[in-house]
């Protein structure tokens, strides 16, 4: 028989896309965050059966995609252990708390401490392992912490700790 006439890619009626890599250990979130979380399994569901009802079907890898990413995201779901910031008395900076500070010109930030899914540096949202968050955790008001940035440490004072907004 010639070869013309093997389909090679019989039975391969999926794509092989590489799976997302799911940190190791617990996924700690914030009640926000589990809720952002539980609302993006739930779109990409939607967006997952909403490619399975298309009349052309020939394209495979957006469905994969949306398979993959589900994986993900239950996995991190799964690992979630949720940390309550409202149960935190405001006396240091914690996980889940908004702290103010000054830099040395004397601009005031406020960032939220959150889970590492929940990280948004445009909302000045830090995850707990990043440099900030380990400068910052465990500082109290008057406290001047050094942030040490790939561009030159900085040094912050701790203004106010307080709870995030929902």
């Amino acid at each position: 028989m010639s070869r013309a006439f093997v389909n090679e890619d019989a039975g391969a009626d999926r794509p092989d896309l590489p799976e997302l890599p799911v940190p190791p250990g617990p996924n700690i979130v914030t009640p926000r965050g589990l809720a952002d979380l539980q609302a993006r399994i739930a779109r990409r569901k939607a967006d997952l059966a909403a490619l399975k009802a298309r009349a052309d079907r020939l394209d495979k890898l957006p469905e994969a995609a949306a398979e993959r990413d589900l994986r993900w995201l239950e996995a991190r779901l799964k690992a979630a252990v949720v940390i309550d910031p409202s149960t935190h008395d405001l006396t240091e900076v914690a996980f889940g708390l908004a702290v103010t500070v000054a830099d040395e010109d004397g601009r005031e930030t406020t960032y939220e401490i959150v889970g590492e899914d929940e990280a948004d540096a445009s909302r000045n949202r830090i995850a707990p392992n990043s440099p900030l968050a380990r400068a910052l955790l465990g500082a109290r008001v008057g406290d001047v912490v050094t942030w040490r940035r790939p561009a030159g440490a900085v040094d912050l004072e701790i203004l106010r700790i307080a709870h995030a907004d929902p």
